[in-house]
């Protein structure tokens, strides 16, 4: 794994990549929920970052505004009763058919403006990248949630053997045939569980530093019984992985 960090590690050959991606290869996509306050910010941010060229889809399960906001923009929305966080992310990233995915919070907490250097990483060969919102030092970000995040960590590197910096971080960019080669099972532990089956699995992936904003709207997510939740789906899955 290359990390944000000069690790020394070798880059993917960009020999052995036959193709340029732009982002007419490029979907972005989202699980929503009574999102309405950000979710226009961020497809515009999408939109003026890709020139309109990326397509966006949008799995809601809101009750207010926000999949007519997203239609507004000219998103694919796909209409979802609620289910937990990973259910909607997980048909989400298994929705598009473009070559390359990238998934992100609709809260406004995420840079649209980073996506340029997820794809030029994509195009030198990684096939997955992951945003470390913590290498900045995430000030935005509560300090129980902060702490918590250091801790899932902390928690999957001693797990995996291999340092990581951000499990759980919500913007990552996919080559899609990883997506669709690997079986998703968790729900509010999916974004940990995106990081590391990848990684287990011998793809290359880059852990890349982001700016982290503070969150528009309201969080849906207890952090005590949230935090629970992904602390087992890291255990399950790092397990299963090692046994496989």
């Amino acid at each position: 794994m290359s990390q944000p960090r000069d690790s020394g590690d070798a880059e993917p050959n960009e020999a052995e990549q036959s193709n340029e991606y732009t982002f007419e290869d490029v979907s972005v996509v989202m699980g929503t929920y009574n999102e309405e306050q950000a979710i226009g910010k961020v497809l515009t941010d999408v939109e003026d970052v890709t020139d309109g060229k990326a397509e966006v889809v949008c799995v809601d399960g809101s009750s207010d505004r926000t999949p007519e906001i997203a239609r507004e923009h000219g998103a694919r929305v796909i209409e979802q009763e609620p289910q937990g966080y990973g259910v909607a992310v997980r048909e989400a990233i298994l929705a598009p058919d473009r070559p390359v995915v990238v998934t992100t919070d609709c809260d406004d907490t995420y840079p649209m403006e980073q996506l340029p250097e997820f794809l030029d990483l994509i195009n030198r060969g990684y096939d997955v990248v992951s945003g470390d919102r913590l290498y900045h030092g995430a000030e935005a970000m509560p300090d129980f949630n902060r702490l918590g995040n250091r801790a899932f960590a902390l928690l999957a590197s001693v797990l995996m053997g291999t340092r990581v910096h951000d499990t759980t971080t919500g913007m990552r960019a996919y080559r899609r045939d990883v997506v669709e080669s690997i079986r998703w099972t968790e729900n509010t532990g999916l974004s940990a569980e995106l990081l590391i089956r990848p990684l287990m699995r011998g793809y290359d992936v880059r852990e890349h530093p982001i700016e982290y904003r503070e969150r528009a709207g309201e969080t849906k997510l207890d952090p005590i019984e949230g935090g629970a939740a992904i602390t087992k789906s890291i255990v399950k899955v790092c397990l299963e992985e090692q046994f496989r």
